[in-house]
């Protein structure tokens, strides 16, 4: 058998094996929340509340109000189109995300670059948030393919530079990080095109749904109830971890001190890379850090660890890795790639009771602390990036940059 026909039967037989394990397994979401979106825009657009309405089991909108004029077209579409758009939207957010991620190591590797990509699709798919994002019909992917988008544009020099940012912040409010990101490292332009995007689409939206805009921002923002127990075992963010050691009475003030800790972590872990012109080991760290900040961050949401598997399997090549160093990082990461595929945490679901069982059922949190501390910096190659070398220079990074070492 010639490579180009073993390449393809590796592939058919490795999609084929995720394909029948997603199948039978257990864990389908039954696209619950794409069900909702569509069901509180239909209402919406039929005169109803936007946030009043629910679901049998009492689950409502909870995004802001530019999510839903977002999702308008959802109302002229019926139940079992609605699933295929988000499917297909969610495929070409994966498709840009690899070709974004992994294409550029394809090309400085010499590797087929089809296959991969295939191979990495494969790996993607594999992971619990990724198949949770998909089977819920979450929007997460299409968020992070957004705010991606930014990198794309920052690594060509672009002037337009932030509007992914602000974009996935009006329509979600977690990944307004990226705008703190873009602040703490001194982006200013890109930080005020975010800033200015958000508000624009927060007004417009305002503008043709203030009743709306009023409920979201003075009653269902500070609802907490609306998203679902803290203590849930898919609640994989610090405020989890701690609601976990006591659900009746979670401790806030030990959750602030760590969140504080954690930021504290990230600023100095994000200008560093800045400072090495590794923009991509920022962006995978900021994604990491709200992971963790945010009060909720179910299991699907963890889609934002991905970028920073990528860079930390990058910090590893060529492969096999020969320095022992390299080696760790190697089996660190795939140590923490086959945690992120178990559905480890899943097994805690009715209770995490003794050490085993806080352990195991904060497992996704050890794994993103994991990442903030220890990914590696410092590796910027600007010959995969068309124009990175000139923008680095207008921006004063030092032109030499891709030559920095990983840390």
């Amino acid at each position: 058998m010639n490579a180009g026909r073993r390449r393809v039967v590796t592939v058919l037989g490795l999609a084929t094996v995720l394909a029948v394990a997603i199948a039978v397994l257990p864990g389908h979401r039954g696209w619950f929340d794409v069900g909702v979106y569509h069901g509180a825009v239909g209402h919406w657009v039929r005169g109803g509340d936007l946030y009043e309405w629910t679901t049998g089991n009492g689950y409502g909108f909870t995004y802001p109000p530019f999510a839903a004029v977002s999702m308008l077209p959802m109302a002229a579409l019926a139940w079992y189109p609605t699933i295929v758009a988000n499917l297909l939207l969610t495929a070409l957010a994966v498709a840009f995300l690899l070709r974004l991620l992994v294409d550029p190591l394809a090309r400085r590797h010499g590797w087929t670059r089809w296959y991969a990509l295939a191979l990495a699709c494969c790996l993607l798919a594999g992971l619990n948030p990724v198949r949770d994002t998909v089977s819920f019909g979450q929007v997460n992917l299409l968020l992070v393919a957004l705010v991606y988008l930014d990198l794309w544009l920052w690594e060509r020099g672009s002037r337009w530079a932030g509007i992914g940012v602000g974009l996935a912040a009006a329509v979600k409010l977690t990944p307004a990080i990226f705008i703190g990101y873009l602040l703490v490292t001194g982006r200013w332009r890109a930080a005020a095109t975010a800033i200015g995007t958000a508000v624009g689409a927060t007004v417009l939206a305002a503008a043709l749904a203030p009743e709306a805009s009023r409920a979201f921002f003075t009653e269902a923002l500070w609802d907490t109830d609306r998203v679902g127990e803290l203590a849930y075992v898919s609640n994989q963010s610090l405020l989890g971890l701690v609601a976990r050691v006591d659900p009746a009475d979670p401790d806030r003030r030990l959750w602030l001190l760590l969140v504080v800790a954690v930021l504290a972590v990230w600023v100095v872990r994000v200008r560093r890379a800045v400072r090495d012109g590794d923009e991509r080991a920022g962006f995978a760290l900021t994604g990491v850090a709200g992971c963790l900040v945010s009060p909720v961050s179910w299991v699907h949401h963890l889609v934002w660890l991905v970028p920073g598997l990528v860079v930390l399997a990058a910090s590893t090549l060529p492969w096999p890795p020969v320095d022992a160093t390299l080696r760790r990082r190697a089996y660190a990461g795939v140590a923490a790639y086959v945690v992120l595929c178990s559905g480890l945490v899943w097994v805690f679901a009715n209770g995490s009771a003794g050490p085993a069982g806080f352990v195991g059922a904060n497992a996704y949190v050890w794994v993103s602390i994991g990442m903030l501390t220890l990914l590696p910096i410092g590796r910027a190659e600007q010959d995969d990036h068309p124009g990175f070398t000139e923008h680095c220079g207008a921006v004063g990074a030092p032109r030499g940059v891709a030559a920095g070492r990983q840390r």
